[in-house]
Formats: C-alpha cells, structure tokens, sequence
C-alpha cells in the first residue's frame, strides 16, 4: 500500500496539482486580508534628510463583515532609512473599528481570522488585526498587534463592534 502512495508521490502531475493548490490557498488567504486606503498622517518628529517620523491614519473594511470598517493608527519611521524602505517601524499602533453601514455576512466566520497585516520593517516584521468573534455578546473584536519572526511585541490594541441580537452572526 505505501509503495502505490509512494508511486503517485513521483507522478509529474501530481507536483502540478500539489503546486496550484497551495498557491490556490495562498492567493485565497491574501483575499481575504483587507487593503488600507491612508486617511492622513501628522509628523511627530523633523528629519533633515528624508521624510519625518510620522502617525498614519488608515482605513480598512472587513473582509467579511459588510458595513464594519477600521481605522488604524501606526508610526511610520521617516529619515533616509524610511524613504528607501529599510526602516523597522515602532511597534506602536492602535485600532478602533465601527459599523458604518447596514452588516452583513459575506458566509461562514471564522472564531478568529486575520482581517489585515501589513509590513512594518524590511526583514520579518508585520503590522496584524485579527477579528475574533464573541458569541456569547454577539460582538465582533478587532486585536492590532506587532509581531516579529522571533519575538513580537506585547502592545496591542482591542477594540469591538457590537452585532445586534436579532442578527446572529453565522460561525464557520
């Protein structure tokens, strides 16, 4: 029996299918990240050469939750090292999410799922908002975090949007 698996394994289409169905799951999961539009920025701190330091404000919408957007505030690290992209940003940002419109479900929710991530330094560092969801309250909860590949940061952000009660949201 394993020797007819282990004959499939050296079969040349099945690395094909093997290949286009983890690409497949790749482009599904960058899908379902969200997109920041940038709502405006304010300079904290003056750099001779290069842009400042400076505070952004963006904004996402939920993925899969139609009529919840997030707004996001994160340091961006100006100077010469900034412009050219090298920079690590500071872990340092903040969430704050709101229904603006009528909500919807765009399917099945996930308990927990990342909604956003975006980078925050050259090497291994990542801006992330999770959603969680809260059924016992029927709330949806947005977590903004900094992590690295070998150790993140402990500052985070939480905010949550409540569901009203006659509008169960569907778990996957």
């Amino acid at each position: 029996m394993r020797r007819a698996a282990a004959a499939n394994l050296s079969v040349p289409g099945y690395a094909m299918q093997w290949t286009l169905a983890v690409a497949g799951l790749a482009l599904s999961a960058m899908a379902l990240s969200a997109a920041a539009e940038t709502i405006g920025a304010v300079d904290t701190a003056f750099r001779l050469i290069g842009p400042d330091h400076k505070v952004v404000v963006e904004v996402f919408d939920d993925p899969l939750v139609g009529g919840v957007s997030c707004y996001l505030s994160r340091a961006k690290t100006g100077g010469i090292k900034g412009a050219i992209g090298l920079a690590e940003d500071k872990a340092e940002s903040s969430v704050a999410c709101r229904q603006v419109g009528p909500l919807s479900f765009a399917g099945k929710v996930p308990r927990q799922q990342e909604v956003f991530s975006e980078r925050a330094s050259v090497f291994f560092k990542h801006v992330r908002v999770v959603r969680m969801v809260d059924p016992k309250r029927n709330a949806l909860v947005y977590l903004v975090y900094s992590d690295r590949l070998i150790e993140g940061s402990p500052k985070n952000s939480v905010t949550a949007v409540p569901v009203p009660a006659t509008q169960p949201i569907p778990l996957q």
